[in-house]
């Protein structure tokens, strides 16, 4: 079997949250197209029943729609029972929800960070440890964080403590997870994507003069695009990469190596 076979995905079953659209949506098509069935997992439904139709229809693959408030723990917990009923199982998942709220430290209110650190690393801690017990209890599996290149640096100019801050946290608490987990089948990675030019990203007028300043300072003079975060995510997801736990795979254009 050539390694293009080996990477392969037929039979795993898994979900992404975040799951509707940007990198989320994506990394899930790239799972489908790999062979496996996928869970969209989401808060805006619509959006992601949407999504789900679309990659089954181009995939041939199960792929469902999943309502879920990622910051609540009952919800999460009946997210992964509805994932495991409906596709029969969960060997991998990719933990992507996140949201960025740029404001400068002297002037955001407790509430702004609370909900930065409720959605970027408090949901990430539940989504990887609900889902960490079936795979502990069931053969093992793979699990995918969303962490970013603002983990490593300070962007600028924007003003974003709180979400470097929070995916700072994602890192380590991979990295934590992953020795615990080393010896008992399951694997914890992270990948800390740079700026990506998302449909949203792209289509926010405010952005505009952002993007410009970002890309001048950019290595590759350009935002990523969100399919090129796919063959990481796929990678981690699979058989291949039964030796990879712990790391943070940053994917950002060489932004952060000056």
């Amino acid at each position: 079997m050539g390694i293009i076979e080996k990477m392969r995905l037929d039979g795993k079953k898994g979900f992404v949250t975040g799951g509707a659209r940007g990198i989320g949506k994506c990394t899930a098509t790239a799972f489908a197209e790999a062979g496996a069935d996928v869970a969209i997992v989401d808060l805006d439904y619509e959006t992601a029943v949407a999504t789900a139709k679309e990659i089954a229809e181009a995939t041939g693959r199960k792929v469902i729609a999943l309502k879920c408030d990622v910051t609540n723990e009952d919800d999460v917990k009946k997210m992964v029972n509805d994932v495991v009923e409906q596709l029969g199982g969960l060997d991998f998942c990719h933990a992507n929800a996140g949201i960025c709220i740029n404001a400068p430290a002297d002037e955001m209110t407790y509430q702004q960070w609370l909900k930065n650190m409720d959605v970027n690393i408090n949901s990430v801690f539940l989504t990887d440890t609900i889902a960490g017990k079936y795979m502990l209890a069931h053969g093992g599996g793979s699990i995918i964080n969303t962490a970013s290149m603002s983990g490593h640096i300070v962007n600028v100019p924007q003003p974003q403590c709180a979400y470097n801050a929070s995916k700072a946290a994602v890192m380590q608490l991979t990295k934590s997870l992953a020795v615990e987990w080393a010896k008992r089948g399951v694997r914890v990675n992270s990948i800390s994507p740079g700026y990506i030019g998302t449909e949203l990203v792209l289509a926010a007028p405010h952005l505009k003069a952002l993007i410009d300043q970002w890309n001048a300072m950019a290595p590759m003079g350009r935002l990523g695009k969100p399919e090129e975060l796919e063959s990481i995510c796929v990678y981690l997801a699979g058989d291949t990469s039964s030796f990879t736990t712990g790391s943070d795979f940053i994917i950002d254009g060489a932004f952060t190596c000056f």
